[in-house]
C-alpha cells in the first residue's frame, strides 16, 4: 500500500482518500449528533482506517510536496463533499418559526393545505401585535414551506432550528406523505 501512496499517482491517490475520509467525518459527526450510535461508530470505523493510512504515508514522506498538498487539498475538498452530501440527504426534522406582522393566519393555513401541523400563537413584537406560526418539518420539505411563507408574507421573519427529539404531536402520530 505504501508503494502506491508514495509512487506517481500517490498524490491523487491521496487527495481522493482524503475526500472520501472528510465527508465521512461529517456524516459520523451527523450521525452522532442525531443519536445513531450504530451508524456513527461504523461510519468512524472507516473514515479512520483510510486517515490512518493516509496520514502514515505523508508523514513518513514530509520531504515530498505534492503529498503534503494532497494531502491538505483532499482535507479541503473532502469538507465541500461532505457538507454537499449532507446538504442534499437532508436528513432528519427542523423547527420552524415564522414571524408575520399581517399574515400569520394566512401562512398558518396554506401551510396545513400544504400537509404541514402548525401551531400558531398571538405575540407582541417591538412594532405591535404579530402572529407566531410554529412548525416541525422533515429538512427535505424546507424549501416547500418557505415557499408558502414567501407567497403570503416575504417580510416575514422566519427562524430555523433542528431539534434533538421531539416525542408524541401531529407529525409522529400517523404516517405522513
Amino acid at each position: 500500500m505504501e508503494q502506491l501512496l508514495v509512487g506517481p499517482l500517490g498524490p491523487i491517490i491521496i487527495f481522493l482518500l482524503r475526500i472520501v475520509d472528510v465527508s465521512l467525518a461529517t456524516l459520523r459527526l451527523i450521525s452522532a449528533v442525531r443519536g445513531r450510535k450504530l451508524l456513527a461508530a461504523s461510519v468512524g470505523f472507516v473514515e479512520i482506517l483510510i486517515w490512518i493510512v493516509v496520514v502514515g504515508a505523508v508523514v513518513r514522506n514530509l520531504n515530498s510536496p505534492l503529498l503534503v498538498l494532497a494531502y491538505a487539498g483532499g482535507f479541503a475538498a473532502g469538507t465541500w463533499v461532505g457538507m454537499t452530501i449532507e446538504e442534499k440527504l437532508a436528513l432528519g426534522l427542523a423547527e420552524v418559526q415564522i414571524v408575520s406582522r399581517a399574515a400569520g393566519v394566512e401562512i398558518a393555513e396554506a401551510l396545513r393545505e400544504a400537509g404541514f401541523g402548525v401551531t400558531e400563537i398571538l405575540g407582541q413584537g417591538r412594532e405591535g401585535r404579530v402572529e407566531i406560526v410554529y412548525t416541525i418539518v422533515k429538512r427535505r420539505s424546507l424549501k416547500e414551506g418557505s415557499r408558502v411563507v414567501g407567497r403570503w408574507d416575504p417580510e416575514a421573519f422566519v427562524r430555523v432550528e433542528e431539534p434533538r427529539s421531539i416525542q408524541r404531536g401531529w407529525l409522529l402520530s400517523r404516517r405522513r406523505k
